[in-house]
């Protein structure tokens, strides 16, 4: 009897075992791009519990010391399973060696210190950069096969790490935080949660590294360099499956110059307020799935980069073979974004079947002058997206890292292109062949906007069979070959499109719903071969076209 229980236990297993590679499988369905199988990791059946280390629930008792000593244990033994039961974990960093999965159970919250002593200053790449930060509460370098997997939670603390700016507060939530402690700005706008990150701020002409001030002097303003929460350098074969991740320091999950890397079933969180709250960064990476996860973050949700301007050419990887599929994301300051640190260039990446609710854009392409880097191979379908502040599809080659959502103190970007023409290099951004289609966004503010540059244009975009229902329709500056094949343009203000300097504009199949004329205007004495739709060509009111623009060049 116990031996017939035996097979159908290993049946049912077996059918089970199917049904998920199933699963996975279909992950790879209608991928434009040959797209390597990803290697998922699995582990020695060796398992663990945080407990036998003496470890201590409660959130009171820092745990740092059972982690490690668990973690060191199971490696030896070749790695396996580490179990956090139900419970509050405190703890300092958590360094992941190869072969170890860090399972949390549901019920198991993970917490790490708001002791910035417990975070030593090492040498990392931020935003694009190399350079020194505090240690991440969790981290790996040059691991294979890891995992962090289970249904419990992980909490950065990042309440103790960020600036908070008063705009962004009710007054009595202000006062509540200027009660709490910390420093405030001279102008009394910002809220520090110390004089050493007050100071780091003040040290820094590049935003977030702090420039003005050596090396030597950094642990003065440790403070202020706040880290990613999840760091993993090097990594091959990393599984991210199941826990939420929330209130990380500065970005939430950066996979840097990682392979084979999984990122599912995940719910990424921050408060909108937090600067630099990133969802997930994809940075330099390859082969790669995002599927099935729910982001409501700070700043960006699902952003894929590739290192800053010199340090990022010089690293020259490139992140590609991606496949991105079913993600809601809500707040954010972009639902799908590619940029601005992309100087290693980004191919091969495929977005579809994701919601946006209410991100500051949807679907981000943002650059400048001096990061080089080709991005090309961009596929994306079936985005759904409402309630969107700025654009639906928003492309910015001379973006300066402000919000799209123009915040206290903050200057518009991307009204119109530099005039100047600058000279090709290898600092000037590539973006080609970017594919959009069903594309459907509604109660939103502009359906699109490609801004390129004059030295090198936006080439090659096609977005077809996409419905925009938005306040303002489309700008189009400085492009190469722009096709919208059976869009519709749902708009209450403004014109339709307006095209400046570009050329090889295809809007023939392109359907206007609104009361608003001219449907297009055409400007710019670079503008040239642009296909209108049959149906008002003959308009005089539904055209208007610049005394600079060629003759002929409007068909």
């Amino acid at each position: 009897m116990k031996k017939s229980f035996r097979v159908v236990g290993f049946v049912v297993a077996m059918m089970f075992s199917g049904q998920i590679q199933a699963q996975n499988m279909d992950i790879y369905k209608n991928v434009e791009f040959k797209m390597p199988q990803v290697t998922e990791a699995s582990f020695p059946a060796n398992t663990v519990s945080i407990t036998q280390f003496s470890g201590v629930s409660g959130g009171k008792v820092k745990n740092t010391e059972a982690f490690k000593k668990a973690i060191e244990d199971l490696s030896k033994k070749g790695g396996g399973k580490l179990v956090v039961p139900r419970g509050m974990w405190l703890t300092g960093p958590i360094e992941l060696k190869s072969n170890i999965n860090l399972h949390l159970e549901e019920g198991a919250f993970i917490i790490f210190s708001k002791y910035k002593n417990d975070y030593p200053l090492v040498d990392v790449s931020f935003e694009g950069l190399n350079t020194i930060r505090c240690q991440s509460p969790i981290s790996a370098r040059n691991a294979i096969n890891i995992a962090i997997t289970g249904k419990g939670v992980i909490d950065g603390s990042g309440d103790a790490w960020r600036a908070i700016k008063k705009s962004k507060m009710a007054e009595s939530e202000w006062k509540e935080i200027v009660k709490s402690g910390g420093i405030l700005s001279s102008d009394g706008k910002t809220w520090y949660p110390s004089e050493s990150y007050k100071k780091g701020f003040e040290s820094s002409s590049s935003f977030n590294v702090p420039d003005k001030i050596s090396r030597e002097e950094l642990q003065s303003v440790k403070d202020f360099l706040r880290p990613v929460m999840v760091s993993l350098v090097g990594c091959d074969k990393v599984l991210l499956d199941g826990p939420t991740f929330q209130n990380s320091p500065a970005w939430n999950l950066h996979p840097l110059m990682c392979s084979n890397v999984i990122l599912r079933n995940l719910t990424v969180r921050n408060p909108w307020f937090s600067q630099n709250g990133d969802g997930v960064d994809l940075e330099s990476c390859k082969n790669v799935l995002i599927y099935d996860n729910t982001f409501d973050v700070g700043d960006d949700a699902i952003c894929i980069k590739s290192g800053k301007d010199k340090d990022g050419r010089k690293r020259g990887m490139p992140t590609e073979n991606v496949i991105i599929k079913n993600n809601i994301v809500y707040h954010g300051h972009g639902g799908f974004v590619i940029g601005s640190e992309m100087s290693g260039g980004a191919r091969n990446i495929h977005v579809s079947d994701c919601t946006f609710i209410g991100t500051d854009i949807g679907l981000r392409f943002k650059t400048t002058r001096g990061r080089g880097g080709i991005v090309e191979n961009i596929y994306i379908n079936n985005i759904d997206m409402i309630n969107i502040p700025t654009q639906a599809i928003g492309f910015n080659m001379f973006y300066e890292g402000s919000s799209p959502v123009l915040e206290d103190g903050q200057k518009q970007e991307g009204n119109k292109a530099p005039e100047k023409v600058y000279p090709v290099t290898e600092e000037t951004p590539i973006f080609r062949n970017i594919f959009f289609k069903n594309i459907n966004a509604v109660n939103s503010y502009e359906a699109i906007t490609l801004f390129g540059l004059a030295e090198m244009n936006l080439k090659n975009i096609v977005i077809e069979d996409s419905q925009f229902d938005t306040k303002k329709a489309m700008t189009i500056v400085d492009a190469d070959g722009i096709t919208l094949k059976n869009v519709n343009l749902k708009y209450s203000e403004g014109t339709g499109i307006t095209v400046y300097n570009s050329k090889n504009i295809n809007l023939s199949t392109v359907k206007f719903e609104s009361q608003n004329k001219p449907y297009i205007k055409i400007l710019g004495n670079k503008s040239g071969l642009v296909l209108l739709p049959r149906e008002i060509a003959n308009d005089k009111n539904a055209i208007s076209i610049g005394t600079d623009v060629a003759k002929n060049s409007v068909k």
